[in-house]
Formats: structure tokens, C-alpha cells, sequence
């Protein structure tokens, strides 16, 4: 109680600013720690991106988290069981009321936990099947052109075309790539594909052959190569790949994967192709062999072809028995003829005895009784076909009259709705008809007010005149009409004939004015409008 008494006049902090004060105090007393431990509860990536996890040794455990951007960048990721070396900071989070660690960098702890995972990814490579002796291919004998990838500023590089140029000069592609450190495993990756990937009889050769080489280097350094995206694309490669990675004690998994694994860079070199001058020798030597087995062949062949002349007979004694056995022939030829003759005349002889008047009788009337019997089976045929077409026609008769009577009931309605459908057509045609005349009646009257009130004999009877010449022709200036000249004047009732006065005040206007002066004069004053218009009736 007194001291709860004490602290009764102490600040009060709320959560937040409590659990902010925590976190400021953790994160600057410890901002960047290692951190020794297995890791343990690791289910892999979250949907996210990022991961969670704890780290423990055997009697403690922290929660570690390793954010979406800093897992891309890291070399060696994750894995449930792995003892590591974590580089981070420390922080709280306020959600839970507790620390934890952010992950910057991972690294194993010791060469121990490095062989223990290489051993863990060597069997799950392995159960997949990427390491067995079936899927690895043969070596070209002289291949053309050669890919190389490693690095291009190494010696590997050059060891490796030193030795070519030595043994057998060939083409050789180089993809330069990073062969430690972060990003080096993708690149060795994408380096196999992308030579993979290349068309055949492109711009760019497709390599016969692949060396994927590196110089020798510690656990550490080569543990690009155990990286499970160098090892299944070595694995997919479909152009047989040689493994030259670090010396001959030194193991990696691209090697399992591999269709050849080298003990150094230059042995890969001398695996990729023969000792020219060797060749030159040993194609020397079968040529100077075949030319003996040729030069043996042909003496061996003369030999036996002596032996056989010397065993052959001579031309006489071979036609000796062909030209005797003609002879005999000859000699007997008569005789078969002659012996032919008489057998032949004896079967003559023998088929005229039987060739007599009753067999011949005989003979025609077995003609005559086929012949009889063939026409009454014709006759029997002929009846069962007419009775046949008999009754098929009857059903055809009985089936074209009932076809025959719906076709004309059809036909009749189809009469009838015809018929049915001109009535309509004809009532719609005489109202159309009326409506069309009405609408030519409405028209043709109103045609007729309009021309009525366009029709200059209403303004005459509004007591305007019409002034026409002797021709005919309306006149609209006073300076059209001559001395004299005979006149009409056309009222609203009716027309007067009349004579034009020689007598007219000369104009005072200008000359150029004239016309427009004499059109003025014609037109006669308005007069005034004097109480109501007359009406002019309507225009519709």
C-alpha cells in the first residue's frame, strides 16, 4: 500500500504509448544482432510473401520474421530443422505484447549444417528421378560448336580454350555469368536454358555441347552449384552437359545432374573433344591398313580365279553332249511326226463313228425337251411377274386415289384461304381506294383556294387593272407603250379597248433614270384605307 501510495500522482501511460516506448527501447538497445539457432516452425512462404517462423536452441525461442523483398534477395532460404546464423534487428509487436527478430540476412552455421542440407536436397533431387543414369545423354565424338558457361573474367575460361586450341580447335560460345555470391545461381540457370532455348540454324548456333565450369573454391563459394535451380536446369537440359565445377575432391550437386562430370575445367576440355594430331595418325594408319586388306583381297581373288580357269574344261567338251543329244533329236524327229500323224487320224476316225443319224436325232430332241421345259418355266416366270405387277399396281391405284382425294381436299383448302385472303385484300384495297380519293379531293380543293388566291383577277377585283398591248402581252412600264398604241384594259368585270395619248409630260429624271421613273408613274397612288378591309378570303 505505500507504495501504491507513491505512485498515485505518477503519470498514466496508455497501451499504445506504453507498447511505442517498449519498442523504442528494444530497438535501440539491440538495433542489429546475430543470432545462433535451428529454425523451427517454418511452413514455408505465406501467401504474402513474407515469413514466419521462430528460432530456438534448448532453452529459449524467438519469433523471427523475414519480409517478402529481403527472402528474394537472400541466398540460402528457410528450411524447417536448419541450424543458421541470423543477421537482423530487433523489435516488438504491439498486436501480441511481444518481441521478435526481422531477418536481414541467413546464413548456415558451419560447414556441418551446409553438408546437412546438401545431403537433405541430394535425396529429395534424387527420389525425383533428376539423378539417374537413364536420363543422362552421350557425348558428342566432334562436336561443332561448344558453350561454355562460367565466368569471363576467371582462368577457367581460359585454360578451357587453351586446351581446346591444343587438342582440337572448335567454336566456343561463351555466357558469362556470376559463379558465387547473390544472383549467381540464377544466372548459371538462365545461362543452361538460354543455350537450350536457341533455334536451330539461327543467327546465333545452337551449341553440340555444354561446359559448365568453375575454378575450385570452398563449400561456401561453390554452393551456387547446389542450388536447386542450377541443378534442374541441368537436369532439363536436352544438349549434353559437362560438369567442370571446382577440382576433383570437390562435389557438388550439378554434378549428379550432369551428363559428365570432369575433375577440373581442363579434363572437360579433353572430354569435349579428341587429339587432333592422334586422329590424324590413327586415319594414317587405317588408311595404310585398309590399302594391305584391299591388296590381299584382289591377290587372294586372282588366285582363286587361276584355280578355277585351270578347273573348267575345255569349249569341245562342254558342246560334245549338246551337240550329241541334237543328233539324236534330229534322227528322230521323223518318226515322232509320222507316229503324231496316225494318232491324230485315229481320233478322228474314232469321233466320225460316233457322229451318226440317231445321235444326232437323239441329241435334237434333248434340245427340243430343254427347249420346252424352258419356255414353260419362261411361261410360269412370266405369269408370277404379271400377277406380281398385277398387285403391286392395284396398291399403287389404291394408294394414287386416296392421295389424289387429300391433294384435292388440300388443293380446295387452299382454295378457300386464298379466297379468304383476296376478300380481305379486296376490302383493304376499296378502303385504301376511298381514303386515296379523299385524301386527291382534299388536295385538289385545296389546289383550288390557293390558285384562287394567287389568281391576279383578285386583285383586279380589289380595283386593280391589266394593262395588255395590241398582241396580248401584259405591259409593266409606261415606257413600253408607243404613240398611239392600242391598248386593253382588263377590269375585274369585264375589258376595255382604249388608245394611248401621243401627249406626256417629258421626264425630268435623267436618262438612266427612265425606266425606273415610267414604273414609278404606272403604278397608281394607294388609295386610303378607309374603315374595314375587304376581305380576301382564306388561303386554305
Amino acid at each position: 500500500m505505500p507504495a501504491a501510495e507513491n505512485l498515485i500522482n505518477a503519470p498514466e501511460f496508455t497501451v499504445s504509448e506504453l507498447s511505442s516506448a517498449l519498442k523504442r527501447t528494444v530497438e535501440d538497445a539491440y538495433g542489429h544482432v546475430r543470432v545462433r539457432g535451428e529454425i523451427s516452425g517454418f511452413r514455408g512462404p505465406h501467401s504474402s510473401g513474407h515469413c514466419y517462423f521462430a528460432l530456438k536452441d534448448e532453452s529459449a525461442k524467438i519469433e523471427a520474421v523475414i519480409w517478402k523483398f529481403a527472402h528474394a534477395r537472400m541466398r540460402f532460404k528457410p528450411q524447417e530443422g536448419l541450424e543458421v546464423i541470423a543477421t537482423g534487428k530487433l523489435t516488438t509487436y504491439p498486436g501480441s505484447s511481444k518481441y521478435q527478430i526481422v531477418i536481414e540476412a541467413l546464413e548456415p552455421a558451419g560447414i556441418g549444417a551446409l553438408m546437412a542440407l546438401m545431403e537433405e536436397r541430394k535425396r529429395k533431387l534424387g527420389a525425383e528421378g533428376l539423378f539417374d543414369e537413364a536420363r543422362k545423354q552421350l557425348l558428342p565424338w566432334l562436336p561443332e560448336v561448344i558453350g561454355v558457361v562460367t565466368s569471363p573474367t576467371g582462368a577457367v575460361i581460359r585454360d578451357i580454350l587453351h586446351r581446346l586450341e591444343d587438342r582440337f580447335p572448335r567454336r566456343v560460345l561463351v555466357w558469362p555469368v556470376k559463379v558465387q555470391g547473390e544472383g549467381s545461381a540464377e544466372q548459371v540457370a538462365a545461362a543452361i536454358r538460354g543455350f537450350n532455348a536457341l533455334p536451330e540454324g539461327g543467327r546465333i548456333p545452337r551449341p553440340d555441347l555444354l561446359i559448365v565450369a568453375r575454378g575450385g573454391g570452398s563449400l561456401e563459394d561453390l554452393w551456387s552449384f547446389n542450388e536447386e535451380i542450377v541443378v534442374r536446369a541441368a537436369a532439363d537440359s536436352m544438349i549434353p552437359l559437362i560438369s567442370a565445377v571446382g577440382h576433383e575432391t570437390d562435389i557438388t550437386l550439378i554434378d549428379f545432374a550432369a551428363d559428365k562430370r570432369a575433375p577440373t575445367p581442363t579434363a572437360a576440355a579433353e572430354m569435349a573433344v579428341p587429339v587432333r594430331s592422334e586422329l590424324f595418325v590413327e586415319v594414317e594408319s587405317l588408311a595404310r591398313r585398309t590399302m594391305v586388306c584391299w591388296q590381299r583381297g584382289q591377290e587372294s581373288r586372282r588366285n582363286e580365279l587361276r584355280a578355277a580357269v585351270r578347273a573348267l574344261p575345255g569349249l569341245s567338251e562342254l558342246l560334245a553332249i549338246p551337240r550329241q543329244r541334237l543328233d539324236h533329236l534330229g534322227a528322230a524327229l521323223p518318226r515322232g511326226l509320222k507316229a503324231n500323224t496316225h494318232a491324230h487320224h485315229r481320233r478322228f476316225s474314232h469321233l466320225s463313228a460316233g457322229l451318226t443319224l440317231k445321235v444326232l436325232r437323239g441329241q435334237v430332241a434333248q434340245a427340243n425337251h430343254r427347249l420346252t421345259v424352258s419356255g414353260e418355266r419362261i411361261r410360269l416366270s412370266a405369269r408370277a411377274l404379271l400377277r406380281s405387277r398385277r398387285d403391286r399396281f392395284a396398291g399403287l391405284e389404291v394408294r394414287l386415289k386416296a392421295s389424289k382425294h387429300s391433294n384435292a381436299q388440300a388443293q380446295r383448302n387452299a382454295i378457300a384461304r386464298d379466297r379468304e385472303r383476296a376478300q380481305r385484300l379486296a376490302e383493304r384495297a376499296r378502303r385504301a381506294l376511298l381514303t386515296a380519293l379523299q385524301r386527291f379531293d382534299a388536295r385538289v380543293a385545296h389546289s383550288g383556294q390557293l390558285l384562287s388566291a394567287l389568281s391576279y383577277r383578285g386583285v383586279l377585283a380589289r380595283g386593280f387593272a391589266l394593262v395588255r398591248d395590241e398582241h396580248g402581252h401584259a405591259v409593266h412600264a409606261a415606257a413600253a407603250i408607243g404613240p398611239s398604241a392600242h391598248l386593253t384594259i382588263e377590269f375585274a368585270d369585264g375589258r376595255v379597248g382604249v388608245t394611248a395619248d401621243a401627249d406626256r409630260p417629258e421626264a425630268t429624271a435623267p436618262a438612266a433614270s427612265a425606266p425606273k421613273a415610267a414604273t414609278h408613274e404606272a403604278k397608281p397612288a394607294a388609295p386610303k384605307r378607309v374603315g374595314k378591309p375587304v376581305d380576301q378570303g382564306s388561303l386554305f
